[in-house]
């Protein structure tokens, strides 16, 4: 337990750089998300043709890939990026695609009939999909959303490889420092805890969205 609560500060100052780029990327993704989402559906080819191919841009090469290139790519051509902020910006270009796409779907999914029956009874195009398209969208996507928000918790680690101090990192140092597995333990103890919570959160909130049933 002393060895624990020695190395426990490092762990949790590396679990706040994680949550920190977890809230950023979430807060910034999503809405961008529903944005690319609604261009996908656009009437505009041109549109249409850029973001479709901006979305299998990133859905079809790694994270890791984008990450590498953002940080140690971009600064041959002059755009050069703190360390953080490259990060920031290869987690919100990567996850505001997956959340386009998942936006999309659910968008597909409500009928136009409803959204024709809405505009006879007197709603205007924000009315409809603020009260009728936008909660049997979250309902549809909120499995998937749920799914995503996890898998970022977890793809967070891979700003190690950009040496960020993130709860990963903190934990291979530890361990090669100290020639010990525990430090790793714990690592995976504290992401079990955040997806944890996620998850409970997660099935509140489908809970709840099941008045939409």
């Amino acid at each position: 337990m002393k060895y624990v609560s020695e190395i426990l500060p490092s762990l949790l100052s590396g679990t706040k750089i994680t949550l920190l780029l977890f809230v950023i990327t979430l807060v910034v993704s999503v809405p961008l998300g529903i944005l690319f989402a609604s261009g996908l559906r656009s009437r505009f080819k041109v549109v249409r043709a850029v973001l479709s191919f901006y979305v299998w841009l990133m859905r079809g090469t790694p994270l890791l890939l984008q990450l590498i290139f953002v940080f140690y790519g971009l600064p041959i051509v002059g755009l050069v990026f703190e360390r953080f902020t490259a990060a920031s910006i290869a987690f919100i270009l990567n996850y505001a695609a997956y959340f386009a796409e998942i936006f999309r779907g659910g968008l597909q999914a409500v009928s136009q009939n409803q959204r024709e029956a809405a505009t006879l009874l007197g709603f205007n195009r924000w009315q409809t999909f603020r009260f009728i398209v936008l909660p049997q969208v979250l309902k549809i996507v909120l499995p998937s959303i749920g799914n995503e928000i996890i898998n970022l918790v977890k793809d967070s680690s891979l700003v190690y490889v950009i040496g960020i101090g993130d709860l990963l990192r903190a934990g291979n140092v530890a361990t090669a420092r100290d020639v010990t597995l525990l430090p790793l333990v714990l690592v995976g103890v504290i992401y079990l805890i955040m997806t944890g919570v996620l998850t409970y959160i997660q099935n509140k909130i489908e809970r709840r969205f099941s008045y939409y049933e």
